[in-house]
């Protein structure tokens, strides 16, 4: 990964469907030399754009969290068949403890997550226990997190150049056309207006402004994921802990702003935090854990979920190094 490359990252981070060309000055190269390192990085895995719920999902949607125990030598392949249901986003092999895997579920409601869990995972064969919660209160999500590897003037100009022209209404229910430009835009992000246009039998302009509805409204963002390799930052853990309820509201204004903060939320039950970091190595989850306790002395650390694999990362399929190798239709609007 060159600075270049990382700079890219970073800055499709912050304006995820910026053109070359708004981008190009900005990082001191041509347009063309962008596209080029894009679509390497896009065809090795290593970097992927793509729609995912925005803001107001986590006030009309359900987000929830499901650990599952698999019988001894079966969680690959549990891991492998929960993957391919749309309202697990997010699967994540773990080290053995209480659980062998870790789901990120969305879904439009709370009904869809109870027939989820209670219908669908109960018939994985060798899911064994299964324990879920629900946010309450999502502080921080992957679509905020920043690599770092542009500067504050730098910054600064994307920010003054990413608002959007005529971006204004709510959008309270999505149409058939909605549906099918999220579909396209879970599996690329990047997608043209052309070929949006193309694949919904509408002009450029329609899409366009659908695009700039659902966005404004909130009910969807566009967000860089990448793999370890980009990111240096290849142990995930995720904390799971207990504080008094007054408190909880507090916590985030220090858990959200550390920077290797994936996720950040309130949840049901008796460990209601629920926060996953994104470490260097192993030896920095005990020093995450001291750091934070010194900071939050009302924070009880119950567990600590180690992850080891991620299967897959909103809706896109990973390989054993954390690379994009295919996508897993989601629809959690």
């Amino acid at each position: 990964m060159s600075e270049l490359d990382l700079a890219l990252v970073h800055a499709l981070q912050v304006r995820p469907r910026a053109a070359w060309t708004d981008l190009a000055p900005l990082l001191g190269v041509t347009a063309v030399t962008l596209a080029r390192r894009w679509e390497r990085l896009s065809e090795e895995g290593l970097a992927w754009v793509s729609a995912v719920p925005g803001p107001a999902f986590s006030r009309r949607g359900c987000t929830a969290f499901v650990f599952i125990r698999c019988v001894p030598g079966a969680r690959e392949r549990v891991a492998g068949q929960v993957a391919r249901l749309p309202e697990a986003v997010t699967v994540e092999l773990v080290a053995p403890g209480r659980a062998d895997l870790m789901l990120d579920v969305l879904a439009p409601d709370l009904a869809t997550v109870d027939r989820f869990v209670n219908e669908k995972l109960a018939a994985v064969p060798d899911a064994r226990d299964l324990e879920c919660v629900f946010a309450t209160s999502l502080y921080a999500e992957g679509s905020r997190w920043r690599l770092g590897s542009l500067d504050a003037s730098q910054l600064s100009v994307l920010a003054r150049s990413g608002a959007v022209d005529g971006a204004t209404g709510r959008v309270t229910d999505l149409n058939a056309l909605d549906h099918v430009l999220l579909d396209a835009l879970v599996r690329d992000g990047r997608a043209r207006l052309a070929e949006l246009a193309e694949l919904t039998g509408t002009s450029a302009a329609t899409v366009r402004r659908r695009l700039n509805r659902l966005t404004a409204s909130g009910m969807v963002v566009f967000r860089c994921d990448v793999a370890p390799a980009v990111s240096g930052l290849p142990v995930s853990v995720t904390f799971r802990g207990r504080a008094a309820v007054n408190d909880v509201n507090r916590l985030h204004r220090t858990l959200a702003t550390l920077p290797e903060c994936r996720l950040l939320a309130a949840v049901t039950g008796t460990a209601n935090v629920l926060a996953t970091y994104w470490l260097r190595d192993i030896g920095s989850v005990q020093q995450r854990e001291t750091a934070v306790c010194a900071q939050l002395p009302g924070l009880e650390v119950t567990e600590r979920v180690l992850g080891t694999r991620t299967v897959k990362r909103m809706g896109h399929l990973l390989d054993g190094d954390g690379r994009r190798v295919g996508v897993c239709r989601i629809r959690p609007w």
